[in-house]
């Protein structure tokens, strides 16, 4: 936020600006310059991304490999939450309501996937001691993680979240206390991993759902974001209208404007990400079924084989001449 806040003190979370806070405007170069970086949240980060690195080294160090593409995919995502954080875009947030849509969409539907495409669960159950490992397994097929990670309530989190935060007060509780902002963060970032991580099914899962289920519950999910971000670009009621006012900004869209960018791409961000989702589980089912049909067919080749080595025992076993001819007696 390049200390647009005045704080004498180090902060342990993310600032939020307040309307009377002394704001740059957010123009021209500012949308990429415009970084500030909270030691808390930094470090977060960096031990998250540390244990997954210690990880993967672990198991190159003992032999074993680890696809490139799965850590590239997990750093990612992290890149994704700190852009989320730390940019022009954490540092706007409550200023510009298309700005928080944009880190909406971060938060909930862009991070995730590339963080559970990184499998971390099945990363640290490779290289956990035995001990830790099997405390980890029980976790992941308790009959909390099975609830918690039930796809059809995690679909309705994802789906009945951004009602219940557009259409109550809730939002403008968000923007007025920075307890509540923080933690609806960590609420979106919970909810797009919760509602991930069974469907996109890297990671061994409590509940294993058919892909046919998965790609209808995604279905299910982009009539609700397209529907919801129509009726707010749409909408010439502002939400949290007396906080937005009380900027009295001369640089940016008009608080209308905001509104109708930020409904816009809630639409377009929330259809694509669940489309690009479907594709990744099509082709996922493809391969499956693929590696279901070489097995079944390496099982038949196997029972063929099998069966003509009984035959052969048969025909060449005991009882059987194995010269006939020597059989037939001239009369």
């Amino acid at each position: 936020m390049q200390h647009m806040l005045a704080a004498p003190l180090p902060q342990f979370l993310p600032l939020h600006a307040k309307p009377d806070d002394a704001l740059a405007p957010l123009e021209g170069w500012r949308y990429l310059t415009a970084w500030d970086f909270q030691w808390f949240p930094v470090l977060m980060l960096l031990l998250v991304a540390g244990l997954y690195l210690y990880g993967v080294h672990r198991l190159h160090r003992r032999g074993d490999s680890w696809p490139m593409h799965r850590t590239v995919l997990f750093l990612l995502g992290l890149g994704v939450l700190a852009v989320a954080m730390f940019s022009s875009i954490g540092a706007y947030d409550t200023v510009l309501f298309w700005i928080h849509m944009v880190q909406h969409m971060l938060f909930s539907m862009i991070a995730p996937p590339f963080l559970v495409y990184g499998a971390p669960m099945t990363l640290a159950l490779r290289t956990l001691a035995p001990k830790p490992r099997q405390l980890l397994l029980g976790l992941l097929h308790s009959r909390f993680a099975k609830v918690l990670l039930f796809p059809p309530l995690t679909t309705a989190f994802m789906v009945g979240t951004p009602f219940a935060l557009y259409f109550t007060g809730w939002y403008e509780l968000t923007l007025r206390s920075d307890v509540h902002h923080d933690l609806l963060h960590f609420w979106m970032i919970t909810m797009g991993c919760l509602f991930f991580f069974p469907l996109l099914g890297v990671d061994p899962v409590p509940i294993k759902m058919p892909y046919p289920i998965r790609i209808l519950l995604f279905l299910l999910t982009m009539p609700f974001h397209a529907f919801l971000g129509v009726i707010i670009m749409g909408s010439k009621n502002l939400i949290a209208e007396d906080w937005y006012l009380s900027f009295d900004r001369a640089w940016g869209p008009s608080p209308l404007r905001d509104q109708n960018l930020a409904g816009g791409l809630m639409w377009a961000t929330g259809d694509l990400t669940m489309l690009a989702a479907m594709v990744l589980i099509f082709i996922q089912w493809i391969k499956d079924s693929n590696r279901e049909a070489k097995r079944i067919d390496r099982a038949l080749d196997r029972e063929e084989a099998e069966e003509a080595k009984r035959a052969a025992a048969r025909y060449d076993g005991p009882g059987q001449d194995s010269h006939p001819e020597e059989g037939i007696q001239d009369e």
